[in-house]
């Protein structure tokens, strides 16, 4: 929360298999190449090399969320720490994601983009994450918990709480909490609409 307040704002996959890259990109043209193509701005398209005097004057915001929202816009020309920092944004959504999480180094996050016909594979240690997606849709597939788990294991900041968001996936653990306030404060207090709970739709009938 303290990132975004220096900034002055208002407003599936294997863990276990992955092994990112070094260099910042790499091309991938194997069959599991996405096929959702996700177009990369032009402008300030490399990242400095890691360890340059350029690289450590960077802070990275890594920003989960549909490209209907250009964050790197938002962001465009914030500071951090007194002007000492830059920020980059690293904006992609749930599904052109990619991680490994380290407990001895963090976590090194890929973003699968397409340029000029080929996808490639961009590397990256976020210093901060913005959650700006559902972790959870419909189908199985669209089922994200597992970068979410990530980021958690890499311990990398975020404002939004990744304990809430994660608590959050599971609708009947929610109302759950409701239902604990309700008993504490009562019913003409805390009003809630009565549901019901079944573990699978076999035993609604």
């Amino acid at each position: 929360m303290e990132f975004l307040q220096k900034l002055k704002i208002s407003g599936g996959v294997n863990l276990s298999n992955l092994r990112p890259s070094r260099d910042n990109e790499r091309p991938s043209t194997g069959p599991n190449s996405p096929t959702k193509q996700r177009n990369e701005p032009k402008d300030d398209e490399s990242l400095p090399p890691r360890g340059s005097p350029a690289a450590k004057k960077m802070k990275i915001l890594l920003v989960i969320d549909s490209p209907d929202t250009d964050w790197a816009k938002i962001f465009k020309g914030r500071k951090l720490h007194g002007g000492v920092y830059d920020v980059r944004v690293e904006q992609a959504e749930f599904g052109d994601l990619n991680l490994a999480s380290y407990s001895d180094s963090g976590t090194m996050v890929d973003i699968q983009v397409y340029r000029e016909g080929t996808v490639v594979v961009r590397s990256f240690r976020p210093d901060f994450v913005l959650i700006r997606q559902s972790v959870r849709g419909i189908g199985p597939k669209e089922d994200y918990r597992n970068i979410l788990l990530g980021l958690q294991f890499g311990n990398v900041p975020s404002v939004n709480c990744l304990t809430s968001i994660y608590n959050f996936a599971e609708k009947p653990w929610v109302f759950a909490q409701l239902i604990r306030l309700q008993k504490r404060l009562g019913k003409e207090e805390f009003p809630l609409v009565e549901q019901a709970y079944y573990p699978n739709y076999k035993e609604m009938v």
